[in-house]
Formats: structure tokens, sequence, C-alpha cells
């Protein structure tokens, strides 16, 4: 399966994106799917999770009523709604899908697990 995000882009403090994560060879039917960020010169951290084998979602505490994820299955694309935005958001974010059960921030820390796409730049101003 390949994931392309798109959507990204500059924005001031408080404004919104919504970025999309479009999977291609594949539906997400079949996978848990998450939203992750990696800020420079930090860890890469999972924002949004979800769980197919029991519909269980993550959400990082600090993007609690501010970020929301829907998908349309027409497109086979998963959105991240991100609102009141700040520049601690500022983060290259990415979509993955993986098989198996495990917690969203054990997916962000480890490397060559599961499909990832390219990133998209979100930069937020202050």
């Amino acid at each position: 399966v390949k994931l392309v995000e798109s959507g990204g882009g500059l924005v001031q403090t408080g404004g919104s994106l919504r970025l999309s994560c479009t999977a291609s060879g594949d539906t997400f039917d079949d996978y848990n799917i998450g939203w992750f960020r990696q800020a420079p010169g930090k860890e890469r951290e999972g924002v949004w999770c979800l769980d197919k084998s029991d519909d269980k979602t993550y959400l990082a505490d600090s993007v609690k009523g501010r970020f929301t994820v829907s998908s349309d299955d027409n497109k086979n694309t998963v959105y991240l709604q991100m609102d009141k935005l700040k520049p601690e958001d500022t983060s290259v974010y990415y979509c993955a899908v993986w098989i198996g059960q495990l917690a969203c921030p054990v997916v962000a820390g480890t490397r060559g697990f599961g499909y990832w796409g390219q990133g998209t730049q979100v930069t937020v101003s202050s």
C-alpha cells in the first residue's frame, strides 16, 4: 500500500489546516491507521491512531479538543482536521498503516514498521 499525505503549509497561530492521507494499492480496511508527527530535533510522536481490532482510538493529549479525524471511503482518504493551531504543532506530519495490535506511541517509536507516507510539513507562525 502506498500512502500520500497532502495539505500541509504555513498558517498563523489559531488557524486551521486539513491534512489528507490517500492510499493506493490497497484500502484502509485491513489496517490500523495513524497520524504521527516529528518536529526538528524531537522524537516522532503519535497524534491519533485507530486500532481496527476493537475500534479504539488514541488521541494525544496535546491535540485534544483541537484535532479531529475523518475519512472518505470512496476516496480511500483519511483526514486530519487541525484547528486552533499552535507554534508547537509545527512538524512534519505522517500517516501510516500497519497490522498488529501496537499502541500508538510504540508505532511512533518503531522504525521500519508498517507503511508510511512521505510526510507533509506544517508550520505554525507565532
